[in-house]
């Protein structure tokens, strides 16, 4: 009864997890940490839009939870020596497995902007896709310590 409790209470914290991680803010949301921080602010002229995907860089609440319910349902199969082995089999293939889950879940789509910068220079910023750019139109481009954002004039 413990284990079944214990699987009930995993799968329901990665449910959960998974659900917020695909809440994230879109490009027009800022976080609490840069409420008064300052930006630069520099114009420019976009110069390609390339679509691309956003993914999770760590896993770990897909993979920990993989890993626990792959551990207790290897659990239940041999006795003796094969039990822990097909634990360990089941733990690992769970959390690759969770891993991979998770990564799926989160994942979004986004574009890759390359602006040529009314002072000369030339960058690449990736961000969400909404809203989308087009080449040849006017943005403007902010920079701070939490990175750089393109808007629309």
């Amino acid at each position: 009864m413990k284990q079944r409790r214990f699987i009930t209470t995993v799968l329901a914290a990665a449910a959960l997890s998974l659900t917020a991680a695909c809440a994230t803010p879109g490009p027009d949301s800022y976080s609490q940490r840069e409420v008064g921080a300052s930006e630069s602010v520099s114009y420019g002229t976009v110069e390609s839009v390339r679509p691309v995907k956003l993914n999770e860089d760590h896993a770990p609440v897909g993979t920990i939870a993989g890993a626990a319910v792959g551990g207790l349902l290897g659990n239940q199969i041999g006795h003796g020596g094969g039990r822990g082995i097909a634990t360990i089999l089941g733990a690992v293939g769970g959390g690759l497995a969770g891993n991979a889950i998770e990564h799926k879940a989160t994942e979004q789509n986004g574009a890759e902007i390359v602006v040529h910068l009314d002072s000369g220079g030339t960058i690449a910023v990736v961000q969400g896709a909404s809203p989308w750019f087009e080449r040849g139109q006017r943005v403007r481009v902010l920079s701070g310590a939490g990175g750089s954002r393109i808007e629309h004039l």
